[in-house]
């Protein structure tokens, strides 16, 4: 099963709140990952996001860490599995409304991906 990270990001020069989180999901050589403004919370509303570039693999095993260039610390609230449960895509990477169910340390549930406007939004649709 493909692996799940959600990475708390502190320090960020670019971030004016000075913390998000940073949702990574595997692919076949790099996670598609968002910017989060805040964590979701199970049957809580969607929270605002924003895809980022492709992240390296080796983040999904990350547990703190600084961010090259200066660019803060990140630290691992969550990480997992995860699989696919509906695509508007053929792929993952061509998706833009995605729900998967992730199984994790902190979390187990769906969690809903999905464009809005010229953003994303990230909901965790129930937990279990």
């Amino acid at each position: 099963m493909p692996r799940f990270a959600l990475l708390e990001h502190t320090g960020a020069p670019d971030d004016p709140a000075g913390l998000h989180f940073d949702l990574l999901l595997e692919g076949p050589r790099a996670c598609r990952t968002w910017r989060l403004v805040e964590r979701p919370g199970p049957g809580g509303p969607a929270v605002a996001a924003h895809e980022l570039a492709p992240h390296r693999l080796a983040w999904l095993d990350c547990v703190e860490e600084e961010v090259s260039g200066g660019r803060g610390i990140a630290r691992r609230v969550d990480a997992g599995t995860f699989a696919v449960v509906a695509l508007d895509a053929d792929t993952l990477d061509a998706a833009t409304s995605i729900v998967i169910a992730v199984s994790g340390a902190a979390s187990s549930g769906r969690m809903r991906i999905e464009a809005v406007g010229a953003g994303w939004a990230v909901s965790m649709m129930d937990a279990s």
